[in-house]
């Protein structure tokens, strides 16, 4: 038990010691070893990274990484949005190119959307357009909500390549493809992925949603870091959707959206109507049911308590409120502009039982029973509830390959939002995924090492926690004091327990009397004093041993217990008496006072006997 305790002493404090010297941040220095893992040529130097503009390894239809610090090849938008007032309806919101406000990798920029409660939008050319037939298509961003989000979106919308597409007409009902992205509105996160599908039978789009991610989105709205964002849609008709390279969403276009891809065959007849004769009531008044006679509905719910009396004191002519006796009419009051001046009334102090008409108070009405009813049975002619027949639904198609979408030829950011510096980067549209995972090292992973590398230490972060919940600062004070109480009471000294006790009766001890060789030699032992280590270990026994005091008795006829008592006592007071003096007369006339009598002489005896 000793030796646990000092090692959990031990732990303890190294546990403490370690937790004062927590550090506060982390500089961005040695990424060396993230580096390797992700592939990175640059290695950082002097407690910054090397950037460099991500460039891509394969064919892509669209890339921007806004490095050069303007908006070439973007149009704003001077289109105003239909059926709204003109100061509110038109896109004047702003944009610009700029570093993220925390976490920045020096020259990585990014498009950041400025203004708040404004229509923005902005929209680009892509290089090709896409055109879904046998290869992926992959749409990869980047989104830092940097301020938080109280309410707008950040998703892109890809529009149709469409002979009439001008960009600086750009609005809401522009038409468009695929829309994909996060959108928030006040507890509602979302990461739509809406398209719309061309009917082929009568050529009209209607929009297909694809089922929300089974996973918690709030935190990647909340926690003010980049993330990137990616959207896979294969020619077998699947699709995923990723959060910082983890799958949130997938299934298939035609099971995992809403509505569903393929009309039902059949559909209700339009033309079809109940018949009046139709009986669709399940249960009916039982028609030989007949009220009793002594079911008296006018019998009221309520009636007034027979048995109540009013109280005695109850003052039946005073009334409830009184004007107030003390008050006083103001000085600025005018009758003619006020009005006749009349005192506030106060509850009548007389009224101590109670005041006015005194009524009885009311109870349930035993009587009572209601409106009768006849009871309700099965209704033998009921058949069912009505429905229309079915008929061929006369727009049925079956389109097994949802996958073949409207090509679409620009890429185009059409928002409002209530938060402004919403931050977005690195877009990327392709169809292989390893370009896209090459681009996303090349940027976007190199944010997250920043931002890791920047995290707060342990003791900012509960700081930062106590400014904004005072309350912590004592559950901080009960955890610090907490292992200082462990330690302190592991550590502290403690009072050495008896490690033998003295066996047999607490009286004092008696001994045999010395000879008078004994007595001669004790003055020589007094000459030369034992060390007092010595006679430590002489009076303390060891461990393993214990004292037990036996007694002998000499043979002799037993005697009471008092004259035994009285004559060892005695016999112990002479012989101090005799050791003081020294004298040898003195210890003769003991030995002889001490051994004289008939009666016999009971002795201790000291034995040590060692522990098993």
């Amino acid at each position: 038990m000793h030796f646990q305790g000092v090692g959990l002493c031990l732990g303890l404090l190294f546990i403490t010691a370690k937790a004062d010297f927590v550090d506060d941040g982390v500089e961005v220095e040695d990424f060396s070893e993230s580096s390797d893992e992700s592939d990175f040529k640059d290695e950082p130097s002097s407690g910054t990274i090397k950037y460099k503009t991500p460039q891509p390894i394969g064919e892509v239809y669209f890339t921007e990484t806004f490095d050069s610090g303007n908006l070439s090849g973007w149009v704003l938008s001077k289109a105003k949005k239909d059926d709204m007032d003109s100061e509110i309806s038109i896109y004047d919101g702003r944009w610009e190119i700029e570093e993220l406000k925390e976490n920045q990798v020096p020259g990585d920029r990014g498009l950041v959307l400025k203004s708040k409660a404004k229509h923005h939008a902005i929209s680009a050319v892509l290089e090709k357009p896409f055109i879904f037939a046998d290869k992926p298509l992959i749409v990869q961003y980047e989104v830092n909500f940097q301020d938080g989000i109280d309410c707008g979106g950040a998703y892109v919308k890809l529009l149709a390549d469409t002979g009439d597409l001008i960009l600086e007409n750009f609005y809401d009902k522009t038409s468009y493809t695929i829309m994909f992205g996060p959108d928030k509105c006040g507890e509602d996160y979302k990461l739509h992925l809406i398209f719309r599908h061309k009917h082929p039978k009568t050529g009209v789009f209607e929009e297909k949603h694809a089922k929300p991610p089974d996973v918690d989105l709030k935190e990647f709205f909340t926690d003010r870091k980049t993330h990137l964002y990616t959207l896979v849609m294969n020619p077998d008709d699947t699709f995923e959707i990723l959060i910082d390279q983890k799958v949130v969403n997938q299934g298939t276009l035609l099971e995992d959206v809403v509505p569903p891809i393929n009309p039902p065959r059949e559909i209700d007849d339009p033309n079809d109507r109940k018949p009046e004769e139709w009986d669709d009531r399940a249960k009916i008044p039982d028609p030989t049911a007949v009220k009793p006679e002594d079911w008296d509905e006018k019998e009221p719910i309520q009636i007034e308590d027979p048995s109540a009396v009013k109280p005695d004191g109850w003052l039946d002519d005073e009334p409830k409120f009184i004007p107030n006796p003390k008050a006083e009419k103001p000085e600025d009051w005018s009758d003619s502009m006020d009005g006749e001046w009349e005192a506030p009334h106060i509850p009548n102090p007389a009224c101590q039982i109670g005041c006015g008409e005194w009524k009885p108070p009311m109870i349930d009405n035993p009587k009572y029973k209601g409106i009768w009813r006849p009871p309700m049975i099965n209704n033998p002619n009921y058949q069912g509830i009505w429905s229309p027949q079915k008929i061929p639904n006369p727009d049925y198609f079956e389109d097994d390959h949802p996958f073949l979408l409207t090509s679409f030829s620009a890429l185009g950011l059409e928002l409002w939002s209530m938060t402004p510096d919403i931050y977005f980067d690195n877009f990327i549209i392709c169809s292989e995924k390893e370009v896209a995972d090459q681009w996303a090292a090349d940027g976007w992973e190199l944010k997250i090492m920043v931002a890791n590398a920047n995290e707060p230490g342990v003791l900012r972060q509960l700081t930062t926690a106590a400014e904004e919940r005072p309350w912590l600062w004592l559950m901080y004070l009960v955890m610090a004091g907490l292992p200082i109480a462990l330690v302190t009471s592991f550590c502290w000294p403690r009072k050495v327990k008896k490690k033998y006790e003295d066996i047999g009766p607490k009286k004092a001890d008696l001994c045999q009397l010395p000879s008078k060789a004994a007595l001669e030699q004790e003055p020589e032992e007094e000459k030369a004093p034992e060390k007092p280590e010595d006679l430590q270990e002489e009076k303390k026994p060891s461990e393993t041993e214990v004292v037990i005091v036996e007694k002998e008795e000499v043979i002799g006829e037993p005697e009471e217990k008092s004259e035994e008592d009285a004559e060892t006592i005695e016999g112990q007071e002479e012989m101090t008496k005799l050791s003081k003096s020294g004298s040898e007369d003195e210890m003769k006339d003991a030995d002889e006072s001490t051994g004289s009598g008939d009666a016999p002489v009971k002795s201790l005896r000291k034995r040590r006997v060692r522990k098993d």
